[in-house]
């Protein structure tokens, strides 16, 4: 196995803690509430696929978003918080760093109203960040689908999209991975 790469799914259970710790990182954002809530699934549990592996992430997240418990929803909300802002200067993970190159292009107006939008996001939903699937979409779009969202003002659905949108970057990431290891 590359040391970058993913093991093949069926290894999970067997790899130490320090691996699959690694796998989330890969995969998600690095996030102690994500490995402690995560790891012993890798551990226990067998999955198909790396796309199997993520949904049932998803529905762990989603489980903490239906919870009535305060205590459930800071730890969600520490989860979908490891994800760097939408611009931001300074990202730690290379994955990330990678998908937002195409959103530090552009003019400095635009990266200027995306910062107001960030801070006006978490001023609407405070202890979240906007967490988006890039894709490859312009800067502008995103930008619109930000104002959508403050607009709406549903934290609720706010948490279940970007539970969503996490777990879609997360399947883009391990295809790409697995990709760049053939």
């Amino acid at each position: 196995m590359a040391e970058r790469g993913l093991p093949a799914v069926s290894t999970l259970p067997s790899l130490s803690a320090t691996e699959r710790t690694r796998i989330l990182d890969l995969l998600f954002e690095p996030c102690v509430q994500l490995h402690t809530l995560s790891l012993e699934l890798l551990g226990t549990s067998t999955f198909d696929s790396y796309n199997d592996l993520i949904a049932a992430i998803g529905v762990q997240l989603t489980q903490l978003a239906e919870s009535t418990s305060a205590s459930d929803t800071q730890w969600l909300e520490s989860i979908l918080g490891a994800h760097p802002r939408l611009g931001a200067k300074n990202v730690e993970s290379e994955q990330s760093q990678a998908e937002q190159a195409q959103l530090n292009t552009g003019g400095a107006e635009e990266a200027s109203q995306l910062t107001l939008l960030n801070i006006e996001y978490e001023g609407a939903f405070p202890c979240l960040r906007y967490v988006v699937f890039v894709d490859g979409r312009p800067r502008t779009e995103i930008m619109d689908n930000m104002k959508a969202r403050i607009a709406r003002g549903d934290i609720k659905l706010e948490r279940a999209e970007a539970i969503r949108a996490m777990c879609d970057i997360a399947s883009d990431r391990a295809a790409k991975i697995q990709a760049a290891s053939i």
